[in-house]
């Protein structure tokens, strides 16, 4: 009868702690999208300030670094970068970044004037000055930690009525070996079983700035990620749990998993001490639900979530799905720690473009997910 009404009132508070914290969840993804961050990458500063505002966060819940004294955990990454020139003109007609195209992530800067020829259909180059230029239906972009010998430009199909002939381009790169960058890692301390920990995690960086007037928002990508992890932090810090509640935001996860494979190579709790890991990436939709990866690795995990969820009637569906290296549970997963990633499902379908704006992002089933994820927890520590 005792852990009856223990569960009982563990779900009022978990409500009581939404209510308050949903406006402040749409406020933290904005701070974390907005101009000022240039699309936590790497230029204009923009991974440091996401890293000061989420230490600052950290601190005012109440939460203790990770390692007893920082809650940075510092790294670098080789990353090629966009800080300045981004100008295309093809047949005549000047493109806009991000909305009429992009440059490859590992492109070298060029400045050219040339003419094209066709490869196949939506493929077309200059040899002569190593310019790749391809049609697509939608523009995505990504992070490179490495540098080509050539200049990639993807446009939109529905930017130019003809055939791609003549071009000019004028774009500048810069290629850093050694970025700074900085995981967050932050605890609370468990009340009964202090060396037994659940951790939480999301990165916190994006893709940065294509040029210097394009930058790439990440709202849903994965500013929603962080601000729930923000929104549990700030929870458990108010109501510590029997065992340790871990949190970790990441850094460079779009170059290629980067933060969370230097943890575990470099981590801060022993990794056979974590109970269990939710890896949370674009989790501010959930129309159609959510998607479980890992979840066949982890069968009696899985089904106790479905249990609690069918319980209670959260969302809508749990899908299924099995071992990926598709976010940064990836390398605990492969050293044996027992993980899940997490992303909702439905709604806005803008990913790794301009799009990815808080404005538009409706966080549906974000305080049923709160309320899935605390009950969860809780019988994990059971």
């Amino acid at each position: 009868m005792m852990k009856k009404y223990l569960a009982i009132l563990c779900l009022l508070f978990a409500r009581q702690a939404l209510s308050q914290n949903l406006p402040a969840a749409h406020k933290t993804i904005e701070r974390l999208s907005a101009k000022d961050m240039w699309g936590r990458g790497y230029t204009r500063n923009g991974l440091d300030k996401a890293a000061d505002f989420i230490a600052s966060e950290f601190k005012s819940y109440g939460l203790k670094p990770m390692d007893g004294k920082d809650f940075r955990q510092p790294f670098t990454v080789p990353i090629n970068t966009f800080p300045g020139k981004m100008h295309v003109m093809v047949n005549g007609k000047a493109l806009k970044p991000g909305q009429d195209f992009i440059v490859l992530a590992e492109s070298i800067g060029e400045t050219a004037i040339g003419k094209l020829q066709k490869v196949d259909s939506v493929t077309f180059m200059d040899p002569e000055n190593k310019v790749l230029f391809e049609l697509k239906d939608k523009l995505t972009w990504t992070a490179s930690q490495e540098k080509a010998d050539y200049t990639g430009i993807q446009i939109a199909k529905k930017a130019i009525n003809s055939v791609p002939l003549n071009y000019s381009i004028d774009i500048e790169n810069l290629f850093i070996p050694e970025f700074k960058a900085a995981n967050l890692c932050g605890v609370v301390r468990g009340t009964k079983k202090p060396d037994s920990i659940v951790i939480i995690t999301a990165h916190y960086d994006h893709l940065g700035g294509m040029g210097n007037e394009t930058w790439f928002p990440g709202a849903n990508d994965n500013a929603s990620g962080v601000s729930f992890l923000l929104s549990l932090a700030k929870y458990y810090a108010a109501n510590p749990q029997p065992y340790t509640m871990g949190f970790i935001c990441f850094a460079a996860e779009e170059p290629g998993l980067v933060g969370s494979k230097y943890f575990t190579e470099h981590p801060l709790v022993p990794l056979g001490s974590i109970r269990f890991l939710i890896n949370v990436d674009m989790v501010g939709t959930g129309e159609s639900g959510i998607t479980v990866v890992n979840a066949t690795s982890h069968p009696r995990e899985f089904a106790l979530l479905n249990r609690i969820n069918d319980d209670n009637q959260y969302l809508s569906k749990i899908n299924s799905r099995g071992k990926a290296a598709n976010s940064d549970h990836f390398f605990f997963a492969e050293k044996g720690v027992p993980a899940f990633f997490i992303y909702t499902q439905g709604g806005i379908d803008a990913y790794h473009d301009i799009n990815d704006k808080a404005s538009t992002l409706p966080l549906t089933e974000f305080k049923d997910l709160f309320r899935l994820f605390v009950a969860f927890n809780k019988s994990l520590m059971e």
